[in-house]
């Protein structure tokens, strides 16, 4: 059964870029109503943790150094078929491939600089915003 929320960060890439303002405004102009956000730093045992699912692919090392480097912006989402939604938002991980208007499209430079994180399924959504809020920090 789908859930109404989602879980997104903005990445360190779109942070540095100067990229927040114009990727909530897509968020919202897209009816997405944000519930829960925060500006932060991942540590490197938040990023490990966070992208455990990832320990043994080759990237995982790289990732890892990339979450860390700068702020990151966690949001939790809320809009009727809010994972598809928001995936079908943010497009293709790979911003080449990523349709045109997308925020992949318009705001990513690589596979790995891709802007934007978003959960995968209701199931991760869940895990993925309680890993960064606690349950005061949602509304």
């Amino acid at each position: 059964m789908a859930t109404n929320k989602t879980f997104t960060m903005i990445k360190p890439d779109a942070v540095e870029n100067g990229h927040i303002g114009a990727i909530l405004e897509k968020i919202n102009a897209s009816g997405f109503r944000i519930v829960a956000m925060k500006l932060t730093h991942m540590t490197q045992h938040d990023a490990e943790t966070f992208y455990a699912v990832h320990k043994e692919r080759p990237f995982f090392g790289e990732l890892v150094e990339f979450m860390t480097r700068g702020p990151i912006v966690a949001a939790i989402l809320e809009k009727e078929n809010a994972v598809e939604d928001f995936r079908a938002l943010i497009g293709a991980t790979n911003p080449v491939d990523a349709a045109e208007g997308t925020i992949r499209k318009l705001y990513a430079s690589s596979v790995g600089e891709n802007a934007v994180h978003g959960s995968d399924s209701d199931d991760n959504a869940a895990i993925e915003s309680a890993f960064h809020f606690s349950g005061r920090e949602m509304y």
